[in-house]
């Protein structure tokens, strides 16, 4: 019975490492260690106890070490440990200006060479915009078509 002290107690401590794993970072070192003294205990098991105790601890592992490692990512998820900010238009985050949604169908100039970005003139203000790819020339009337994030898309107005 004794025999089983030491392996018993090896994997535990490669157990408690890899748990020590999930809430430290640590590049690898420890998941490295707890794979050491894992595979340590495996050894002394089978050679110095039984093929059948070797099985039954490596089955142990195969079976343990996963859920462990499930459950230990999910307890990190609940912990203080992990990041639980969310950016959403609920909390006021918003990735686009609502104001640039007004320019769509609006006529202006482009006041430089869109290649195919630049400036317009659009509502009397000065915008930056792009087209979709082709090359539009200063003073030439463009249309807003769209806009894309914080882009506002234009073409070439045909009168």
């Amino acid at each position: 019975m004794k025999a089983y002290i030491f392996p018993v107690l090896l994997q535990v401590i490669g157990i408690l490492v890899i748990i020590a794993e999930i809430f430290i970072p640590s590049l690898g070192i420890l998941t490295v260690i707890a794979l050491a003294v894992l595979s340590y205990s495996l050894y002394i098991v089978f050679t110095s106890i039984s093929t059948t105790a070797g099985v039954v601890f490596t089955g142990l592992d195969i079976i343990l070490v996963p859920l462990i490692i499930f459950f230990g990512i999910k307890i990190l998820a609940q912990s203080p440990l992990a990041l639980k900010k969310e950016l959403s238009r609920q909390n006021g985050v918003v990735s686009q200006k609502e104001k640039l949604e007004a320019y769509i169908n609006m006529k202006g100039e482009a006041v430089t060479d869109l290649r195919p970005a630049g400036m317009a003139q659009i509502n009397s203000q000065r915008v930056d915009v792009v087209t979709d790819g082709e090359y539009i020339d200063a003073d030439t009337p463009v249309i807003v078509t769209g806009v894309a994030g914080n882009r506002i898309v234009v073409d070439r107005l045909i009168i």
